[in-house]
This record gives structure tokens, sequence and C-alpha cells, in this order.
């Protein structure tokens, strides 16, 4: 008699609801067909991590592969994520040398994806700087998961600000196909300005860059996107929110009628301006690291449900571009794919939080929030089985394990005691990452179309 399922795997359940222990997950060919608890039953295939957790592959409902290298970046980044127990990755559009802002450069991008990526991808579209609005119909007919939009501007064709008018207009169309748009969120004309003073007095040091981009700064950009959300009847979503105070905005818009919501990235949860001084430009990212007081207010707005996800923001310069000693002079963004996991179980373990709060905010929230779940982010009959398995002990993370290109394996992280590690990783089905090796091959990822609005 053949086996009734294809795949089992042992451990202990983890989802929002809480912790299964000794529990089971049984998949037919890329989906879970049964879950349960106690004696299993039989399958062709069983991967038994008893005492270890077992989790919904992570969703990184934000993260970049192509603003360095292009389309070949998806390759390494994926590769990063399977190794990370990322099995879903929700990419950016700002991509060298154009971004995705019209339906046949998102078709030639989901071709990439195809034959490259290691886990499944999900795409943001977004709309050129000027007469772009009339394409955002057609990228939603294409697939995209959300829009993205900015009110800074690091590039005018890649990463364009867009004006009040323009972004009046996108959110109204945006509004139409039922999708959200991220927003990034730093005001162009202070930053700017705080940044010509910095040089000019010639202070370019580390600190520097908190400095030129204040508070003020991110939340002068909270209140425009949502007053135009609520305007238009767009869901605006800030893209990450490094302060209390956006969320806190975000709530007021939402009891005014709008829909507004945020994330906060896995660094604004540990990092701090003391860290930007210890790292230099591999601490650079935006909006910048803040104070360990609002450290502590932003777990504040996570354990009272305002934070809609949490996530990467994933950006993996190279490492010349990340130690001159001039901050300003350094490329934005940190590599945090492969230790997202490890990181957040070991910020909640340190807090004396529940492991849930992983399956929630990492998997459950963004796949909801990108129209994926309950295919995606979820340990459910029917959903893809997308495993995180982590073992826990302690383990300091190694930026030269990262498994991208040599000039990528760096990490803001590295040196960092975790609590735990990725001991494997299935993407639908399949052993993607077996605690030491990547065991997926390009074009095993697929593009995962938005099926929810």
């Amino acid at each position: 008699m053949s086996a009734p399922f294809d795949l089992l795997v042992r451990g202990d359940l983890v989802t929002p609801a809480g912790v299964l222990t000794d529990g089971y997950v049984a998949a037919r060919g890329e989906s879970i067909a049964a879950i349960g608890q106690g004696a299993p039953p039989p399958a062709a295939q069983t991967l038994d991590h008893s005492g270890r957790l077992v989790l919904p592959g992570l969703v990184d409902g934000h993260m970049h592969t192509s603003s360095a290298i292009g389309w070949e970046g998806i390759e390494g980044a994926t590769r990063s994520a399977a190794a990370g127990g990322v099995t879903t990755c929700v990419d950016m559009p700002y991509d060298v040398p154009k971004p995705v802002t019209d339906a046949a450069l998102l078709a030639e991008k989901i071709g990439w994806v195809e034959r490259t990526a290691h886990v499944d991808m999900a795409l943001y579209g977004t709309i050129t700087k000027t007469g772009g609005v009339g394409a955002i119909a057609g990228l939603a007919q294409g697939g995209v998961s959300a829009f993205k939009l900015s009110t800074y501007e690091y590039d005018p064709v890649r990463f364009p600000r867009i004006d009040h008018p323009t972004m009046l207009a996108a959110f109204a169309e945006i509004a139409r196909t039922g999708l959200p748009v991220a927003v990034h969120n730093e005001d162009q004309e202070l930053v700017v300005r705080l940044t010509e003073q910095a040089r000019a007095a010639g202070r370019t040091e580390p600190i520097m860059h908190c400095r030129s981009r204040p508070p003020l700064a991110e939340t002068m950009a909270d209140l425009e996107i949502f007053e135009i959300a609520l305007t238009t009847g767009a869901h605006v979503h800030m893209a990450h929110s490094s302060l209390a105070r956006g969320f806190a905005l975000a709530r007021e818009f939402r009891g005014m009628g709008g829909q507004a919501t945020g994330e906060a990235c896995i660094q604004y949860l540990c990092m701090t301006e003391e860290d930007i001084i210890r790292l230099g430009g591999r601490g650079k990212c935006n909006p910048p690291f803040r104070t360990k007081e609002e450290v502590e207010r932003l777990w504040a707005c996570l354990l009272a449900d305002e934070v809609a996800y949490v996530s990467t923001d994933h950006a993996p310069w190279p490492i010349e571009r990340k130690t001159d000693p001039d901050i300003f002079a350094c490329g934005a963004g940190l590599i945090g794919l492969q230790s997202f996991a490890p990181l957040f179980y070991t910020l909640l373990a340190e807090r004396g939080l529940s492991v849930t709060l992983l399956a929630t905010y990492a998997a459950e929230r963004s796949a909801k929030l990108h129209g994926l779940w309950p295919k995606k982010g979820a340990i459910a009959v029917g959903a893809d089985c997308d495993l995180l398995v982590l073992e826990r002990g302690e383990w300091a993370f190694d930026e030269a394990s990262i498994e991208d290109r040599p000039e990528l394996r760096w990490s803001p992280y590295h040196g960092r005691r975790m609590r735990a590690r990725v001991a494997a990783t299935l993407l639908r089905g399949r052993l993607v990452w077996d605690g030491v090796r990547v065991l997926a091959r390009p074009g095993d990822g697929r593009f995962v179309r938005r099926i929810a609005t």
C-alpha cells in the first residue's frame, strides 16, 4: 500500500494561535494536506525535527534584490532567503537600470524570477516620475502585490520623488485596483537642506546621518501621504516607520475612515544611534536608527497591534559602497534576509515574548497585506508547504555564512549572539536548506501573483 502522504515534518508547530508541541505537518505534492499532534501517519519521506520549532516560511514584505546590480541580484538574494527561512520575498520595484513601471517591464522581471529565483517572489510595481499613472492598471492586471512610491528622491529614474499632484492622481488610480500603495516616507526638502548644512560644516561622521534625517522628516511625509489617502480612498502603507509616532498617525487616520497602515523593519526594533556610530556605513539605512527610547516605543506599538508586519528592507549594497568615512557617500541599506528569523526570534526571547509573534508579524500579516494568504504565510490545510525550522541554542551570527555574492557577505549583525538558527527551510514541500547547504537551484522559485484584494 502506498503511503498516504508524500512528506511528513515533525516538530513543535508555531502559528499565530499558539504552539502545538509534538506536532506534524503532512503534505501531498506542494500543499499541506494534514496537521496533527502525537503519533504521525505514514509518509514516503519524514523529516524529524522533534524538539525544534516549525513555523510557516517567512514572507518578507519589503526587500530589494536589484537596486545594485539589476535583476541578476535575484539569484543571490533568494539563495540567502532560502538559508534564512524566508520562502516568499516581496521585491521592491526600484531596479537597475529601470524600475518596474509598466506591464512589459513587469513581465520581463517575472521571467528573471522564473529562471533564477531560489524561493518564491511577489513583486511591487511603481510609476515613472511623470506620465506614469496610465500604466497602473496594467501592472495590477499583471499580478503585482502592491505599489511603491516615494516622497524622497534617490535617483530621478530608478527611485524618483513623486510630486503631490502626481501622487494624488496615482493614489486615486491605485484605489480603483484595490491594491495597497507603500510609500517611502521622508521629506525631501528637509533632508536635502540638513544634509547640505552638515556637509558645509564638515560634519560627515556617522551620527550625522541620523541628524540630517530627524524624526520630523518622517512624520511630515507620513502626514502628507495619509491626507492624500483620506482624499482618494487608497490604502496607504508606510513602507517603514522608525517612529512610534508614525503608527499613532496611522491609527488616527484609520479613525477618520482612512486606510492607513505601516510596517516596522527589524532593525528599528533593535538598533540605535549608538550602533551607527559603531558600524559606520554598515549601519546606514533610511530612515536611520533612532534612540533607545524610540526602540522601546516601537515595541509598545507592536504589542498594541498597531504594526501591520515586520520586514527586513534587505538592500544588498556591495561592501565597497558601505565603507567610506564620509557617511553621506555610503549607500543606504542593510543586508538582513539570512539573519531575519534568528534575530526576530532572539529579540522575542530576550523580552520573554512568545514565538507566535514571529509567525504573526513575519509570515501571516505580511502575506495578508500582499494578498498572498492563506496560500502563503500559514500552516494550514491547502496552504503551500512552506516551512521554517528553528533550532534553539546559542550561536554568533557570522557574516561569512551569507549565501550570496562575496561582496555581499557582510552584516550589521555580525557577531551578534542569536538564540536560534535556521535548521531547515521547505518550499512547497521541497527541502531547500538543510541547515548547511542551499539545495534549491535557480528557477525553483516562482512568481506569486496577488490572489486577494
